[in-house]
């Protein structure tokens, strides 16, 4: 998608990770600090900007900002939508803390990339049709 739609994607982390090598992507490494990852994306979000991630809070400071969230496995966060994963997030958090094992995300399937590339395109074009 960058390089179909000529966008700078910026690949944030408090540790080094291997990105491909491509003048349009570029790796920030990040403090390993609390929320530091976050921080920087928040403090560089706005409504021209796309933010990808499964981190719910993240999710909710992006939005704020004005920036256009999409989760890994291609579900869009909005307004109306981040205050129940909110809640959801906070429910298993209390669940785990009570022992209970309520196991991880499932693996991404290949309807998973398809719904993401799809919402990935849309919030492209609907940021591009904003900036027109």
């Amino acid at each position: 998608m960058a390089e179909r739609y000529g966008l700078k994607v910026f690949v944030v982390a408090n540790a080094y990770i291997n990105v491909p090598r491509d003048p349009r992507i570029e790796r920030v490494v990040v403090s390993d600090g609390f929320d530091a990852a976050d921080d920087w994306i928040v403090e560089r979000a706005g409504p021209d900007d796309i933010v990808v991630t499964s981190d719910i809070p993240l999710a909710d400071r992006s939005l704020k900002k004005g920036a256009s969230v999409i989760g890994s496995n291609g579900v869009p966060f909005t307004a109306s939508s981040i205050g129940m994963a909110m809640a959801n997030r906070e429910l298993m958090s209390n669940l785990r803390a009570m022992g209970e094992i309520t196991g991880g995300p499932k693996p991404m399937a290949a309807r998973d990339r398809s719904r993401f590339l799809s919402a990935l395109d849309e919030a492209i074009q609907k940021v591009r049709r904003r900036r027109t």
